[in-house]
């Protein structure tokens, strides 16, 4: 898995952006006569076969033959928040995994596909990025020299500016470690640009003697 749900449409995301705020707001979910409305899509099977491609791109799940039967993601009744997943990667394996969803404020959000992956032990110092942050990643964002992006490089997440080099994608060097070069016969997938930092809240420091 490279990220867990697919980029949607201009129209898609201001359905699912409407549905966030109206659950927020009424505690249900809107009828598709009621998103039609005020959506302004006149045909009631258009807004049904948006709805099945928002299911489909992981976003909502429906609950088939109801009128309200439309449920969203990790979504956690906040009016102006929207659920983004955290995913975790299997240290054995190297499949990334939705673990969680985290709640954060719309504003905050590069785009409906963004997800979450937590820094490992190494994290990206020299980049303000510490062990246990959570980096969002922006999935479609095109990654250009110089950017901060996420990578999974074998069975590691590396958090690391990226420069380009002919054929080979050029990590730089960390405090845990030097620069990585990458080519085509390596086992690798750039994740996506980094687009914020979230830094949950550390535990009380320890007195000093």
């Amino acid at each position: 898995m490279t990220a867990p749900r697919e980029p949607l449409t201009r129209i898609e995301e201001e359905m699912y952006q409407f549905l966030l705020d109206f659950l927020a707001e009424h505690t249900y979910q809107p009828s598709v006569r009621e998103i039609g409305k005020a959506l302004k899509i006149p045909s009631t099977k258009s807004v049904a076969d948006m709805l099945d491609s928002l299911e489909t791109k992981g976003y909502v799940r429906k609950q088939h033959g109801r009128s309200r039967g439309v449920s969203l993601v990790g979504f956690a009744w906040t009016m102006g928040t929207m659920p983004v997943p955290l995913l975790g990667l299997n240290p054995s394996t190297g499949v990334l995994d939705v673990d969680d969803h985290v709640t954060l404020d719309r504003r905050l959000v590069v785009a409906p596909d963004a997800f979450l992956v937590r820094a490992l032990p190494h994290g990206a110092p020299e980049h303000g990025i510490l062990e246990n942050d959570l980096v969002l990643v922006h999935p479609s964002a095109r990654a250009h020299d110089g950017d901060l992006i996420v990578a999974r490089v074998g069975a590691a997440l590396l958090v690391r500016a990226m420069t380009r080099r002919g054929a080979t994608l050029v990590l730089d060097a960390s405090g845990a470690g030097d620069e990585v070069e990458l080519n085509s016969t390596d086992d690798f997938v750039v994740l996506g640009v980094v687009a914020g930092v979230i830094r949950p809240p550390r535990g009380p420091a320890t007195e000093r003697s």
